[in-house]
């Protein structure tokens, strides 16, 4: 008699399942027990700490690449169905590859020799299963909404907050980060590129600009987030007061005109010491002096302290011999001025496309609207999607007035003035 060669498949639902510790070993248990008695060699032992609601699972494609690879395999242990598969995808791809599964607590064994009764029964478990894993998401999602409208957050922590013993706190680095981040942009005076070069220069913490703009955007700041398309106020301490987090916003949206320093540091955060590698930082002297020395953040050092004046005069003599021949200076302009008629036949057309996206959603929520008056929808679906369009209509607002803020002439014209 040949030896039956086969494989063992555990897997735990959620990671609480397998940080107790019992559920893995209680199923490799029964398993290779089951294996011995039957007389089944074991080659493999697959573990998986996932749930299977998607398909996808790491540890289960690595179990179909090892048998569409190891073709004497031909026989898999489980514990039962739910711990196998819970959508209609991973039965189908176990059946092409003609294998034999031994469901060993439910005492049923399945293979393309199964009878009808047999698969239809498997069939049965299957659906039972997805029942299940479909029923637990519902009661999930359930239970995060009614937390969310206690006033607690249910996801993840965001930037400047961390999680302890499940309750959503301050973080004592990230949320001086984030205060930073706001009282630095409120000023007017850093475009989103140079507010991370600047909190990066301050606190040695990098963040890309995507990250840094959301957490401009981010509403959770002040005591509110989204969840479900509905909109909560929250219990957690608050980073930001409103009135800054308005400014910000102002800013970002650009509606505010910033106050601008008197003093004007031409080679501020453009400099780096040659002695120890630190940024090089600017300073005023007797109300009208500028001076420039090393910011010193790796100890104390030698290079001495420099006027502006001196370093422009420096920096200018290597500038003297530059220059751009009227033609080829004319050619620029040329080229820059038909850029930009380009670039504004292009910007018109964006604004148009975008002013139709906003009057075909206004219109969409009109007739949305008189659905609800007239019962065809409910109040809870109409409350629901109001959040979500109102959303919308604040970010396509958001980008026509931006587009009408840009004003291209005004760069045009410093181009022609350089030249």
């Amino acid at each position: 008699m040949e030896p039956q060669f086969g494989l063992i498949y555990v897997r735990v639902s959620t990671k609480e399942q397998d940080e107790e510790g019992f559920s893995i070993a209680a199923q490799l248990r029964l398993l290779r027990e089951y294996a011995q008695k039957n007389g089944i060699q074991i080659v493999r032992e697959i573990v998986e700490i996932e749930s299977a609601k998607r398909p996808g699972r790491p540890e289960f494609n690595e179990m179909v690449a090892f048998l569409k690879k190891n073709r004497s395999v031909r026989t898999v242990l489980v514990e039962k169905v739910d711990r196998l598969y819970r959508n209609k995808r991973d039965p189908l791809v176990l059946e092409d590859l003609e294998v034999t599964i031994h469901f060993v607590k439910e005492g049923q064994v399945i293979s393309k020799d199964s009878k009808a009764s047999e698969k239809f029964i498997h069939d049965i478990r299957i659906d039972l299963a997805r029942l299940y894993s479909a029923n637990l998401s519902e009661e999930v999602k359930k239970g995060l909404l009614e937390k969310a409208r206690q006033g607690y957050y249910p996801g993840h922590a965001p930037y400047g907050y961390r999680h302890n013993n499940r309750e959503i706190e301050l973080h004592p680095e990230t949320a001086k980060i984030v205060h930073l981040a706001h009282t630095l942009h409120a000023s007017g005076r850093y475009s989103i590129r140079a507010l991370s070069n600047e909190v990066h220069h301050q606190t040695g913490v990098r963040l890309p600009k995507n990250s840094l703009l959301h957490i401009l955007r981010n509403e959770f700041y002040i005591g509110h987030f989204w969840w479900g398309g509905v909109r909560f106020e929250h219990k957690h301490p608050h980073i930001i007061d409103v009135a800054l987090f308005q400014r910000v916003q102002a800013v970002l949206d650009g509606n505010f005109r910033p106050r601008h320093s008197k003093h004007n540091q031409a080679f501020r955060r453009v400099l780096t010491c040659a002695y120890c590698g630190c940024a090089v930082t600017a300073e005023i002297a007797k109300g009208k002096y500028t001076y420039y020395r090393c910011t010193g953040h790796r100890g104390k050092c030698t290079l001495p302290r420099f006027r502006e004046r001196d370093l422009a005069e420096k920096l200018g003599g290597l500038l003297k011999d530059i220059q751009i021949p009227p033609e080829t200076a004319t050619r620029i302009k040329e080229g820059l001025n038909a850029d930009t008629s380009q670039l504004h036949a292009r910007r018109e057309l964006e604004r148009v496309n975008l002013q139709r996206a906003l009057a075909k959603l206004r219109s969409h929520i009109d007739s949305a609207y008189e659905d609800k008056l007239e019962g065809t929808i409910s109040e809870d679906f109409w409350n629901r999607k109001q959040s979500e369009w109102a959303g919308e209509e604040r970010q396509l607002q958001t980008l026509i007035e931006g587009m009408e803020n840009t004003k291209l002439n005004a760069k045009l014209l410093d181009a022609s003035r350089i030249l």
